[in-house]
């Protein structure tokens, strides 16, 4: 067996590299591990919009139930959502069933701790091993097989919370809404416009099959357009599982994580909630963010990519604000894990505080021309690329190039057969052309 978990919990195609078999080994096994010496121990569990998440997430909860925990589901919701009904519920974890933006044949289980956090590298590693040696041999009979057992409007619960994290209504904002035909479809409206604000929204009639097509956060050019169409005030596109957030002005520009951050992180910081002055980012934090924040006397701390190593140096450190660019966001100070409707309240804070249009608060930091393209290698060597001679020399040889006038980021996806090539730098066409050569480079030499 490979590895299981990836950066963000375990993903595949569903029915075929993510089986129900192995789904109810991961639910069963997973959950032996984390509920293991407590009495009736309680499991909250839920899915996004996807045609495969039916199937899976029953047998995650067969899985659960055969190891003697109680299931308590939640249906079609946030992947944040779980993470705080895990708490709110007492419950001893959460399971989410979700391949977030990835396209529909794809599905991934998420597990989240007692506290509302994603598994450390060490949890995932004993869940691994123990399905590798057989799984757990705990099979429980009579009244101690789990039950499943339907949470009561857990979507109001969710929104609920979320209201409580902001002290203004929304009243007079126009808002532009872009849900993925995911998680987010019947939540997101509801919340905004319990808080007083007019909402346009698009993409929010899933069925199954169209969760991320040509919509969300992942394709920005749909809620650039919706804005300007419905004249709104500000666009927020999430993605499938609502865990992200990308954003646009009144005019349609592109409003990131990085820029979120900024916009975020600064209003924190003059109102004395930003703890240590310091935002945490990853390695592909934009360099317009780190000068950005610098000018405005905040720290900028980087991580690898992924929200969980994001999420480990903010708890380590009690920070309170960090995220990557792609729109994961978490604010410590409230949810556990990145969370789109989350940053979407606090982002939307800030506009109505200031009483400025977004473009102007976004512009207090200017991007450095940055190009990520996605080299298709075979999924067993993307870890490989710096044992070949002829990739690395090309790396070395652009990094003397930049003279610290740019940078080279190369990184394996933690979830696709793809190895991302970042480059950063003054001149967006040289270093377009830059990346395309050493992408072209990497898929000759790994495929």
């Amino acid at each position: 067996m490979g590895k299981l978990f990836g950066t963000d919990g375990v993903r595949g195609v569903a029915n075929s590299e993510l089986s129900s078999e192995l789904a109810y080994q991961i639910g069963r096994t997973g959950g032996f591990l984390l509920t293991n010496e407590i009495e009736r121990p309680k499991v909250v569990v839920g899915m996004d919009t996807r045609i495969s998440g039916a199937m899976l997430e029953g047998a995650v909860s067969a899985g659960l139930c055969s190891s003697g925990i109680d299931v308590l589901y939640a249906g079609v919701i946030p992947t944040p959502a779980i993470a705080y009904l895990v708490r709110k519920l007492g419950a001893q974890g959460g399971v989410m069933i979700s391949a977030s933006h990835n396209p529909v044949e794809y599905n991934g289980i998420k597990f989240f701790d007692q506290n509302g956090y994603k598994l450390s590298d060490e949890m995932e590693e004993s869940i691994e091993k123990m399905i590798e040696e057989g799984g757990s041999e705990y099979y429980p009979t009579g009244s101690g097989v789990g039950r499943k057992i339907n949470i009561e409007n857990p979507s109001e619960l969710y929104m609920e919370f979320l209201t409580g994290t902001i002290e203004s209504d929304l009243s007079g904002i126009k808002i532009a809404v872009d849900c993925a035909n995911g998680s987010a479809y019947d939540v997101a409206p509801k919340l905004l416009q319990r808080l007083g604000a007019t909402v346009y929204v698009t993409h929010n009639f899933p069925n199954g099959l169209n969760i991320n097509v040509n919509c969300g956060s992942t394709y920005p050019a749909v809620i650039s357009q919706f804005v300007k169409d419905t004249g709104a005030d500000i666009g927020l596109a999430f993605d499938g599982d609502a865990d992200r957030l990308i954003a646009t002005d009144e005019n349609g520009c592109l409003i990131d994580g990085d820029h979120i951050m900024a916009i975020c992180g600064i209003h924190m910081k003059n109102q004395g909630r930003l703890f240590d002055n310091t935002i945490v980012g990853t390695v592909m934090s934009n360099m317009g963010l780190g000068l950005c924040l610098s000018e405005n006397n905040i720290h900028l701390v980087k991580t690898p990519v992924g929200d969980r190593y994001v999420l480990e140096e903010m708890k380590g450190k009690s920070f309170s604000l960090g995220g990557e660019q792609s729109g994961h966001i978490i604010f410590l100070d409230y949810n556990t894990t990145g969370d789109g409707l989350l940053t979407a309240l606090q982002l939307l804070r800030v506009l109505k505080e200031q009483n400025k249009p977004i473009s102007q608060l976004s512009s207090v930091m200017k991007d450095y021309p940055q190009v990520l393209l996605n080299a298709k290698v075979n999924n067993a060597n993307k870890f490989n690329f710096l044992d070949d001679d002829r990739i690395r020399f090309s790396i070395e040889e652009l990094e003397s190039e930049f003279m610290g006038r740019g940078r080279v980021l190369i990184r394996p996806s933690g979830t696709e057969p793809l190895v991302r090539v970042m480059l950063e730098g003054e001149n967006e066409f040289e270093i377009r052309q830059k990346a395309t050569i050493l992408k072209d480079l990497i898929e000759e030499r790994l495929n």
